[in-house]
């Protein structure tokens, strides 16, 4: 029997995807659930798992976009398993019969046109500055049309002898295309600003350094900065609603409810998963969502659902090594804020120049329906509590904060 295999659909509103990697060859003997391929969506990249067991035949290529329900595979499930388990095939996915394998190219076509433009090519390699022996030409002939002289870039310098001049194209994933154009949707499409304030970790630090063990053998989570600062905007978010609002037209959508997305760094890049209702997690509760999702993005098994929604982000470049940054909103939410590195630096401290560890901190907005008052204020509010966090976000309980 043959069974087709075809294109899941990977969530609501995705009609399409890439096939990223085939992780099979074809005439490869498969088991039912393993995975045979990685799919890129608009969203997320995800592995396609073997329906059933049998000899698999590929029907599309690494970098074909298909549409949901479209077939990408056929496995013949009569086949039976090669003895001693092997399942690989002897002829490569890439391999080509000489029917199909491509001609090389004419010793005519291999040769570079010297001056042999078109009229329109040779007026744009004029303005560009090109010489046209440098222009490989696509025409008949080849000669170089006026497209090839769009397409052409200028010199930049004569290398020195023996100096590596190559250059690599690679097509981008459907991922990261996506990402691409809400980034800059968000530029053009929105009223973005961004405030910036600073943040005496000392605190934290301390408290860290006094419970950090004990937490991690009781509840098996590292205490690190992730809770404190969700808390801390779960605090600020209650206290300034438009920066928990997003805009539908021309109405404005406030929650009651903090969804705290958190951006965390996959194999794919970057994945942003959602904390649900952060407002009623503890301190344990919020650092054991954090390493789950962060396992789960690490490991490529997030899902769709999982980095669904959102309302309010939540980036740590710090990481990285970032000192400060304008960190861009993540549609359809109206801030996000951005944690940087921690760095000792002087301060004023009740009269005296002190060393503190010291984060920049910086909130990007809509200003279509966040004010600066509202924006300022959420962000000495975040402030305030990450600087006192033992009386504003543990109630004056540290033990009880964190349950032990």
């Amino acid at each position: 029997m043959i069974l087709e295999m075809k294109v899941p659909s990977p969530g609501e509103s995705i009609t399409e995807v890439e096939i990223a990697e085939w992780l099979v060859e074809d005439g490869e003997y498969v088991e039912k659930d393993q995975a045979i391929a990685e799919v890129d969506s608009d969203k997320a990249t995800l592995e396609l798992p073997a329906e059933a067991s049998g000899t698999i035949t590929l029907k599309a290529e690494v970098g074909d976009a298909v549409e949901v329900g479209a077939v990408v595979c056929l496995i013949d499930t009569s086949a039976t398993k090669p003895e001693g388990g092997t399942t690989k095939s002897t002829t490569p996915v890439a391999a080509k019969s000489e029917e199909t394998a491509p001609k090389p190219a004419s010793k005519q076509e291999q040769t570079y046109a010297t001056g042999s433009a078109s009229p329109a090519a040779k007026k744009i390699l004029a303005e560009k500055n090109i010489d046209a022996v440098n222009i490989k030409g696509t025409g008949k002939d080849g000669r170089i049309t006026k497209e090839d002289a769009v397409k052409a870039v200028p010199s930049m310098g004569t290398p020195p002898p023996g100096g590596n001049r190559g250059e690599k194209r690679s097509k981008l994933s459907m991922l990261r295309r996506k990402v691409a154009e809400r980034l800059v949707s968000v530029k053009n499409e929105t009223a973005m600003l961004t405030t910036f304030n600073e943040v005496d970790m000392t605190p934290i630090f301390e408290l860290r350094k006094k419970y950090k063990e004990d937490f991690k053998e009781k509840h098996g989570v590292s205490l690190g900065f992730m809770s404190f600062f969700t808390k801390a905007v779960v605090r600020a978010l209650d206290m300034f609603p438009a920066v928990n609002s997003m805009i539908d037209g021309k109405e404005m959508i406030s929650y009651d409810f903090a969804d705290v997305s958190i951006a965390v760094s996959g194999p794919k890049g970057l994945m942003v998963p959602v904390i649900r209702n952060a407002e009623k997690l503890t301190f344990k509760g919020i650092e054991a969502e954090v390493k789950r999702l962060a396992i789960r993005a690490r490991d490529g098994e997030i899902t769709v659902d999982e980095m669904t929604g959102g309302t309010f982000t939540i980036t740590n470049g710090g990481v990285f090594g970032s000192m400060l940054s304008t960190p861009i909103i993540n549609p359809p939410q109206s801030a996000i804020l951005g944690m940087h590195n921690i760095v000792e630096r002087p301060i004023v401290r009740n009269g005296e120049i002190v060393i503190a560890p010291i984060m920049y901190v910086a909130l990007s907005y809509d200003h279509r329906i966040i004010d600066g008052k509202e924006s300022v204020g959420f962000l000495v509010a975040v402030k305030e509590a990450l600087e006192n966090p033992e009386e504003i976000l543990m109630d004056n309980d540290v033990k009880k904060a964190l349950e032990f």
